[in-house]
């Protein structure tokens, strides 16, 4: 499906409408839940979930759809939000998904398959209305891995499965590019023969109109307020666009051009 004006093939005309209501974006896309050396689940980013947060919100809406158990994986992000002083509701616990979107303080969705999650999330028509209450009513969106995916132009960059099939790939375009989460240079040392990540991305760049994709190292998020937009944690990100050289950006960096 092309957009506005025939451009971007994965770019919605809805997302072209909400342009103007930028201003009100929030949010923070990290790119795994885990990062090696650091401590437990989240354990690596608590003071930017807290940063991000802040003292407004008291209650975070979890979305688990990434996952096949709800109830385990809403226990695992309760129990570590906890500690930083939010609560937790599990989108699943709640009788209306719809309402309970329509009425959060704030949404984390988290990781696991993006196919399952954006089918999951269309198959309850919670797509426009997520959309709609990050750009147009300011909350707080926190992704991780799928949840990362989810928040892009589309899931094409994901490093999963297709294991169940979506109506089609368009995800939340609350930023205009992909991000490749869990992004990992290649070893040369490697006797693996199999595809890089990197090739991965420049196959998906064969078609020149595709947006750019951000690969986000593990221990690496981005953090988007209104028009600006930040690397933080204790890694970086490398920027892949159709027909150019990849660009290492390190933490701290502005990537602020990626949203014009």
């Amino acid at each position: 499906m092309r957009g506005k004006g025939g451009k971007g093939p994965l770019i919605t005309d809805f997302f072209w409408s909400f342009l103007s209501l930028v201003a009100m974006r929030k949010l923070l896309l990290l790119s795994s839940s885990s990062y090696h050396g650091a401590e437990g689940f989240l354990g690596w980013c608590g003071d930017l979930l807290t940063e991000f947060l802040g003292k407004e919100v008291s209650r975070v809406l979890f979305v688990p759809y990434a996952l096949f158990d709800y109830n385990e994986y809403t226990k695992t992000v309760r129990d570590r939000l906890k500690q930083l002083g939010y609560e937790v509701d599990g989108i699943h616990e709640l009788e209306n998904p719809l309402q309970a979107v329509e009425q959060a303080q704030a949404i984390f969705v988290g990781g696991g398959n993006s196919f399952r999650l954006l089918k999951t999330m269309y198959d309850h028509r919670l797509v426009d209305a997520v959309r709609k209450r990050v750009l147009q009513d300011g909350m707080p969106y926190i992704g991780s891995s799928a949840g990362t995916n989810l928040s892009t132009v589309s899931i094409c960059t994901t490093n999963d499965m297709p294991i169940v099939h979506p109506p089609t790939f368009e995800a939340l375009a609350l930023v205009p590019f992909n991000i490749n989460p869990h992004y990992i240079d290649p070893d040369p040392s490697s006797t693996h023969m199999g595809e890089t990540r990197e090739k991965r991305i420049r196959e998906y760049h064969m078609y020149a109109d595709r947006p750019p994709v951000l690969g986000l190292r593990e221990g690496s998020a981005l953090l988007v307020l209104g028009d600006k937009a930040v690397l933080k944690g204790p890694t970086g990100a490398k920027l892949f666009k159709p027909k150019e050289e990849a660009e290492v950006f390190e933490s701290g960096s502005d990537v602020s051009f990626l949203l014009k």
